[in-house]
């Protein structure tokens, strides 16, 4: 074998890591009813409700597949239904005052999405799109003000929610004057971890999402030149590593003090 050989070889699972495919999500054109009951029981509005109260749920929603980037709504679109992930993942993203359109938030199977007047939401602020092949459940107003007046643990949740999500509004305006970038991207990738992540034992826990640059700045609330700054100062010290269409966090430990300000 030649040096060069040597040298090759060697070379291969590094660069294997840096090319790791983003597995692509195929799906039937409706998700089957043992998929669509299993995540109504984890969604948070729904969760504990017995198999006939899910079933009741389950047969006023309208069941839809998605390819990757499509269009489920868009901003400004009136806030007429609530969507529900069943497979895939969902992405919200709005337009900043510079026209630049960043993801503010990735959905995974189990959780809520949508606006309705109802909430005291009359239009959809973000658009939503798939960002690999999805399959969504969709629930109108009128009946979901059916199951409201039908199931009154599911009544005191959406309260406990939109509650919760004005709390989450006034943190988070105080956080982008306090917290640093590399805490928000910390933050954001932790999180992200816990949501999306496969773990790949020594080789860390993989985020197998195309997320770019500026998407991470978006959900970090930043800029994506800051961003890949910190990125790249982590990928030297051996905290994360990426490659076009993922990330993996090497080191969690490490991550998690940088997100705490302490590192």
């Amino acid at each position: 074998m030649t040096a060069q050989d040597a040298r090759a070889r060697h070379s291969v699972p590094r660069g294997a890591r840096r090319t790791i495919p983003l597995r692509e999500v195929t799906l039937p054109h409706r998700c089957p009813r043992p998929v669509r009951m299993a995540v109504l029981a984890r969604a948070p509005y729904f969760r504990g409700l017995s198999e006939p109260d899910l079933d009741g749920i389950d047969r006023r929603m309208q069941t839809r597949s998605w390819a990757a980037d499509d269009v489920i709504y868009a901003a400004g679109d009136p806030g007429d239904a609530l969507y529900l992930v069943a497979e895939g993942t969902v992405k919200l993203s709005q337009v900043t005052l510079g026209g630049t359109a960043t993801v503010t938030e990735i959905l995974v199977p189990g959780e809520l999405f949508g606006a309705m007047g109802t909430l005291g939401e009359p239009y959809h602020l973000q658009t939503a799109s798939a960002l690999v092949g999805s399959c969504t459940l969709r629930i109108d107003q009128a009946d979901f003000r059916e199951v409201l007046s039908e199931h009154a643990v599911v009544a005191l949740r959406v309260l406990d929610d939109v509650a919760a999500r004005l709390a989450r509004a006034h943190s988070d305006i105080g956080g982008q004057t306090t917290d640093t970038v590399a805490q928000r991207v910390a933050t954001t990738l932790l999180r992200l971890a816990d949501k999306l992540g496969r773990d790949r034992g020594a080789a860390g826990v993989l985020l197998e999402v195309p997320l770019s640059r500026a998407d991470l700045a978006g959900l970090a609330r930043s800029t994506p030149e800051s961003v890949s700054r910190v990125m790249s100062r982590w990928k030297k010290e051996r905290i994360i590593d990426s490659g076009r269409r993922w990330t993996a966090v090497l080191d969690r430990r490490r991550l998690e003090d940088e997100a705490a300000g302490t590192d």
